[in-house]
């Protein structure tokens, strides 16, 4: 696998995913966020192709805090229906978190609305601000290029506030689980003591933008 910065907000990257194998493939195409993605294999036939850029299996946006731009939002995550369960998701907001000291932010931060969320940002190095927005979405942050301190207690703090909704059995069996538990374990980023290959920012010359 390789994790590849296709563009920061200022690049105003695309991207064009198929909606039938990634939820919110239609937010990706705009260009007002930044743009990562994961590929199986990176070369010149595999992004991007003539109707969906191919070779994709997760992906996510991201843009700078209206009011501090040392701050970066990541605004979308997106995996491949068949590549659920592989920790894509976490390994890509861990490496999109480390890239973004090279381009000056301090903070990386993200909201989630469900627990399956919750935990994955926790597998990034995120951690649970106390903060909510939004509709009831919690906000997890993590310094650039290193992960956050957590803590049992901050983790379960999260966790409680979904425990308090009214959820779904799949949601609410996963809560149950996790109950007295401590935070998950990091996953690796892309990065030198990684199995994957980094292969940096492509500009949008090099996927054909």
């Amino acid at each position: 696998m390789q994790f590849v910065v296709l563009g920061w907000p200022d690049d105003e990257p695309t991207l064009r995913l198929d909606y039938r194998r990634f939820a919110y493939a239609g937010k990706f195409v705009m260009s007002s966020t930044g743009k990562a993605v994961v590929v199986d294999r990176w070369d010149t036939r595999s992004v991007p192709s003539s109707e969906y850029d191919r070779g994709v299996v997760a992906a996510t946006a991201f843009n700078a805090d209206r009011t501090d731009a040392s701050t970066l939002w990541i605004r979308y995550v997106t995996v491949r229906g068949d590549r659920k369960g592989e920790t894509l998701g976490p390994q890509l907001c861990a490496f999109v978190a480390d890239a973004a000291r090279g381009e000056g932010y301090e903070t990386v931060k993200i909201a989630v609305n469900n627990p399956f969320a919750y935990e994955a940002l926790h597998k990034a190095g995120f951690s649970w601000t106390g903060e909510t927005t939004g509709i009831a979405e919690l906000v997890l942050e993590r310094p650039a290029d290193t992960h956050a301190v957590r803590t049992r207690e901050e983790y379960q703090a999260g966790l409680d506030r979904y425990r308090d909704r009214d959820l779904e059995d799949p949601e609410s069996a996963f809560l149950t689980g996790r109950e007295n538990a401590d935070p998950p374990a990091l996953v690796i980023g892309s990065d030198s003591d990684s199995d994957s290959d980094f292969i940096g920012v492509v500009s949008n010359a090099d996927t054909g933008r």
